[in-house]
């Protein structure tokens, strides 16, 4: 057995138990845990980790603790730029792909009206959601920590607002969204991307006022559910500037 000193950093110290917070603690290891088992057995999941020191020096989570190491935990940042030898994963995808856990949909149908592509179903089961992550190199969104610890998934994001701009400016601003934002170009149904169409070809399945009144129209390609830009997409638009002004990095 060995004992290791840890201290986390900034929201990293949510995940721990109290008596852990804002303070280096001191905890025993077996010889042969990785720093990335020991992180995640105190409570934090390696999705939310961005740098790892051991005494000061740089390590992955491969790393195998000894006795009397002093090992400095730092979350991600949107702010921080890391040394690429220093990254504990791979950079997410640019435009972001994301999976949005079973009770995050109103997040995802947001996201979607931003243009990202999102999956979403609100009977997926944690399995299911690592599966996919990690067959399509998804980013896993959720307020479920332990489904963040399952080895499968790489790319991860803890939501810590319970509102859903906190949640959104969360996102947008950790994964850097803003300049890739497509609005309304996605269905909010079904994620498929929407084309626009003729009137005259969608009539038939259009509201006889919004027939007499727009005459902008555009189909979902998956699912063919049929969009206008009626009265609300002006308040919609207000709303999407109003949440890249709250996730705006500095």
């Amino acid at each position: 057995m060995a004992t290791a000193h840890f201290r986390f950093y900034a929201e990293l110290n949510n995940f721990l138990a109290p008596r852990h917070r804002q303070r280096t603690f001191s905890h025993p290891c077996s010889r042969d845990s990785t720093v990335k088992h020991m992180i995640e057995a105190l409570g934090v999941p390696h999705t939310e980790v961005e740098l790892i020191c051991v005494d000061g020096v740089a390590v992955d989570f491969s790393h195998r603790l000894q006795d009397g190491e002093r090992v400095s935990v730092y979350p991600v940042s949107s702010t921080v730029e890391i040394t690429p030898a220093l990254r504990l994963r791979p950079d997410p995808p640019l435009p972001g792909r994301f999976i949005a856990d079973a009770h995050l949909g109103q997040l995802a149908k947001s996201l979607r009206m931003l243009g990202f592509d999102v999956l979403y179903r609100n009977d997926y089961s944690d399995a299911e959601v690592a599966r996919i992550a990690a067959g399509e190199g998804r980013i896993v969104l959720t307020r479920d920590r332990d489904l963040l610890i399952r080895k499968e998934i790489v790319l991860g994001c803890y939501l810590h607002a319970l509102d859903i701009e906190g949640q959104m400016a969360e996102v947008i601003g950790r994964f850097r969204l803003a300049p890739h934002v497509r609005a309304f170009s996605r269905c909010l149904t079904c994620n498929g991307e929407l084309r626009a169409v003729a009137k005259k070809e969608v009539a038939h399945r259009v509201p006889q006022h919004s027939r007499e009144f727009y005459e902008h129209f555009f189909e979902c390609a998956a699912c063919a559910h049929v969009y206008w830009e009626g009265s609300h997409v002006a308040r919609m638009r207000v709303w999407v500037a109003q949440m890249l002004r709250n996730a705006r990095v500095d």
